[in-house]
């Protein structure tokens, strides 16, 4: 079986001042020391993620899609950035047109930072706003207030960054509707290039997950928390964004060609703690501390930088191109469908035969030929279809 060429690349920067409240991501805190450089265990982390980077088998592509995620990248020295990007170029090569995305924390870099990341080609910043409110950016464990956000955007504007979007979280604890849609209008009024709305999610061993129960107060109603949805879509669609994936909008040609690899079902690297890939057909998570995270890499160099659990199945693989494909507003293609089978195939329909009598799915059709979820009930609801591709197919196991 053959499996997609790889030209993406994720690479986890784990360091974070503090763990929001709502976090379940594998991150490092160091506190507020104002320069990362100081401190070993930083320098240890970046040897180790440029030592896997160095292992891991080149497929002879160079990378069109660059993501530096964590934690909170922007923290980490602009020297120690620079060599991980130099090891990336030198194993696999880093195409001219790459799209090289770094998520940044209000408060956590510099102007001077910004130059930096431009002169080192980073080309699209993804900033972590989440609430346009103190109040709420406290009670969710953000080390930011206000203020720094408007800073921050006002330096990305002034500097002609040409690509760069904003994150919100919607159903915060004590968050009401009016202030969500205050939150859409004032990012729209800062016009980003690209938003990002993601719905709180409570993770059991997050403070949050701890704390509070779902639907319950201070946190918003079900029928709120759908509500926010409902309002980031049509508030954000017309004012130009185009609505590509349940939580992302995008003005014209500026999706996040990196994420889009992740929901195409395409091959992938995945480098540093907690990083996920996907080579080879095969799946796989590395462990999510540091030091589990050190003692793999060792196996990994041992075994020459072979994973060697199983590729995935034809089942699996069918219902991981649905999982993430019914999150794309255009939908799956047909075409792509068909590689599993006729049988397949027709139990996917008539699974989702019912939900398109509801209005939340739409067939294929011979001027459309694509499944999709409808906008916005489709793609709100998209769990609840989602679980039923599942159990058909799990019955059938």
């Amino acid at each position: 079986m053959s499996f997609p060429l790889v030209q993406a690349a994720y690479i986890h920067l784990p360091f974070c001042r503090r763990r929001c409240f709502y976090c379940d991501f594998p991150v490092v805190v160091v506190g507020n020391h104002a320069n990362l450089r100081d401190l070993a265990g930083v320098q240890h982390y970046v040897e180790a993620l440029c030592q896997e980077i160095q292992i891991t088998p080149s497929q002879g592509q160079s990378l069109k899609t660059l993501f530096f995620g964590g934690g909170t990248p922007s923290l980490l020295p602009i020297a120690a950035l620079e060599t991980i990007l130099q090891q990336l170029d030198q194993k696999f090569g880093i195409d001219p047109n790459a799209e090289i995305s770094l998520e940044i924390d209000p408060g956590t870099f510099t102007r001077e930072q910004l130059s930096d990341y431009q002169r080192l080609g980073v080309n699209r910043l993804s900033l972590g706003v989440q609430a346009f409110q103190d109040e709420l950016l406290q009670s969710c464990g953000r080390s930011h207030c206000l203020a720094d956000i408007y800073l921050a955007v006002n330096w990305l504007q002034a500097m002609g960054w040409q690509n760069w979007s904003l994150d919100l979280i919607s159903g915060l604890p004590h968050q009401t509707l009016a202030q969500w849609q205050y939150s859409l209008e004032t990012a729209i009024a800062l016009a980003p290039h690209h938003i990002s709305c993601y719905d709180l999610v409570l993770e059991p061993v997050t403070a949050f997950g701890k704390r509070f129960q779902p639907g319950e107060t201070p946190l918003p109603t079900d029928e709120n928390a759908a509500q926010m949805y409902r309002q980031a879509s049509i508030l954000l669609q017309k004012a130009g964004y185009e609505h590509y994936e349940i939580s992302n909008y995008a003005q014209k040609d500026l999706q996040c060609r990196h994420n889009r690899v992740y929901w195409e079902n395409q091959s992938y690297y995945g480098f540093g703690m907690g990083a996920a890939s996907y080579t080879n057909g095969i799946r796989f998570t590395r462990p999510r501390t540091r030091q589990s995270y050190y003692h793999w890499l060792q196996k990994y160099q041992q075994q020459g930088g072979q994973l060697f659990d199983s590729p995935l199945d034809l089942t699996e693989q069918l219902l991981e191109t649905l999982m993430l494909g019914l999150r794309l507003a255009e939908g799956i293609p047909l075409e792509r469908l068909k590689k599993f089978g006729k049988d397949p195939l027709e139990k996917v329909l008539k699974t989702l035969a019912p939900y398109h009598a509801n209005g939340w799915v739409r067939n294929p059709t011979e001027c459309s030929p694509l499944i999709s979820l409808t906008d916005p009930e489709g793609l709100l609801f998209s769990n609840t279809v989602l679980t039923a591709l599942f159990k058909a197919f799990s019955e059938e196991k």
